[in-house]
């Protein structure tokens, strides 16, 4: 079992320091992006199913409450926790228009979309893209594997080099804070 334990650690730890290897400019050019879209009064819609969801909704906890350090709330919307939204949109106009409806409803041009889907094809993250992008927002994917459809349809793809789900999702959840800590600092300014 000992040896279980470390061989996850270091396939986790491999898999992340690929990641960033292969995308640590990327990050830090969408953390700009939303540094000023929130210093303009936009916000982050982010979406995702079952983990992906979660992330979703704890990424947008770190900026509406705080990452770090003490600061005024940043406006992040989790688009799967309106239980009553969710099954309203599933029930009258099909789960695959469920993150979707919500964009238009929620997003405006200036505002950023993260669609995160560990396959990259999703129905429903795919169609909130779709969405996002008709409405003018800035588009981005937090995906694995090849990335799927998802990959190709935002303006800056973030693509975990695994295919295991659990890999995966450790990445996103790494760079979900990341993007919190270089928005804090530009924000704030670096010194504690």
């Amino acid at each position: 079992m000992k040896e279980s334990v470390l061989n996850a650690f270091t396939e986790s730890a491999r898999v992340k320091e690929q990641f960033a290897r292969e995308h640590a400019e990327r990050a830090a050019q969408v953390a700009r992006l939303m540094v000023e879209a929130f210093r303009n009064g936009h916000k982050v819609l982010l979406f995702g199913n079952g983990g992906s969801a979660t992330d979703a909704a704890h990424i947008a906890a770190e900026f509406v409450g705080r990452y770090r350090r003490d600061r005024m709330p940043l406006p992040a919307i989790a688009l799967a926790t309106d239980i009553a939204a969710i099954t309203c949109i599933a029930n009258d106009y099909g789960y695959e228009e469920l993150f979707a409806r919500q964009v238009r409803a929620h997003g405006r041009k200036g505002d950023i979309a993260i669609a995160i889907s560990t396959s990259g094809n999703s129905p429903n993250v795919l169609k909130g893209v779709e969405a996002a992008r008709e409405c003018g927002l800035t588009t981005v994917a937090w995906t694995g594997g090849t990335g799927g459809k998802l990959a190709g349809l935002v303006d800056h793809p973030f693509v975990v080099p695994s295919t295991a789900t659990s890999r995966i999702q450790e990445s996103h959840i790494t760079l979900g804070h990341i993007l919190c800590e270089l928005v804090e600092e530009q924000i704030l300014g670096t010194t504690a």
